[in-house]
């Protein structure tokens, strides 16, 4: 059998196209991944110059160098003679099955993907979604991670807080602060707003601009009640509620001034013998 193999012939026949094509195969991957690199670079870079956030950059970026070494591998397998039909149909099934899979973490990609283009609030923000308040340390892709008033850490998917309301206390140099404090019917209301007035103009933390308010709101059951609405800078808002709150009640005392709780007066009517 060996007597009337052709080496020769071998070389021409096989040897020599399989060789090409697996030199070719290499140049093509070699050459496919140079490319794919310098067309990563240039895409990041265009998206550095448009100031997108670094996160999605690196992503996006990871993603695409991805797709385009899978395009490199199936285009030098090609040249080897592999149906890459087969693999092609392959590769987009399992795809759609991760995708269906995956359906609710594609959700938060997507969600995480518009807080980092729209930026609703950024990293130090104290913010209120997805019923969770507190202040953001981080924003990623998937998730972001809050850090509550009493110091607790919260991971929240990005789909739960951009599928609803989000409320940024941050996003605005000044807030109002909104008061309401009640006197007697019996207490002289003229005084009581006087107090009121004094007591938000002694504080150096509440803003000349816009004025604040103090007004009677509501003739209640038990109680006349003052809206009180000094504007504040937004670092201020807590430790203006919280002093504001304690003065009053001691200003009133002193000043005999009462803060009525709800109470009814039952009147009975003795019946005759």
């Amino acid at each position: 059998m060996l007597e009337n193999f052709d080496i020769n012939s071998f070389v021409d026949t096989y040897a020599l196209p399989w060789a090409i094509n697996i030199g070719l195969a290499v140049v093509i991957f070699i050459v496919g991944r140079i490319v794919a690199g310098m067309v990563v670079r240039g895409v990041a870079s265009v998206m550095k110059k448009s100031k997108m956030d670094e996160i999605l950059i690196e992503f996006l970026s990871s993603i695409l160098g991805a797709l385009l070494t899978l395009v490199v591998i199936i285009v030098a397998l090609n040249q080897l003679g592999v149906d890459t039909t087969s693999f092609i149909a392959l590769i987009g099934a399992a795809g759609l099955a991760i995708g269906l899979s995956l359906q609710s973490s594609l959700q938060n990609f997507a969600a995480g993907v518009m807080l980092i283009i729209f930026k609703p609030f950024k990293v130090g923000d104290f913010v209120e979604a997805a019923g969770v308040s507190g202040v953001v340390e981080s924003i990623s892709i998937f998730s972001s991670t809050m850090r509550t008033g009493d110091n607790r850490e919260m991971i929240i998917p990005n789909g739960s807080i951009y599928g609803g309301t989000i409320t940024n206390f941050s996003a605005k140099e000044t807030r109002r602060v909104d008061m309401i404090f009640g006197i007697g019917y019996d207490d002289d209301l003229k005084k009581a707003k006087e107090v009121l007035n004094t007591i938000i103009n002694a504080d150096e933390r509440i803003l000349k601009e816009p004025a604040p308010v103090i007004a009677v709101s509501e003739l209640a059951d038990s109680s006349v009640n003052f809206v009180v609405r000094p504007w504040v800078k937004s670092a201020d808002y807590w430790g203006v509620l919280f002093d504001i709150t304690e003065q009053v009640k001691l200003t009133f005392d002193d000043q005999n001034i009462s803060i009525p709780y709800p109470q009814m007066d039952i009147h009975m009517d003795k019946a005759d013998s």
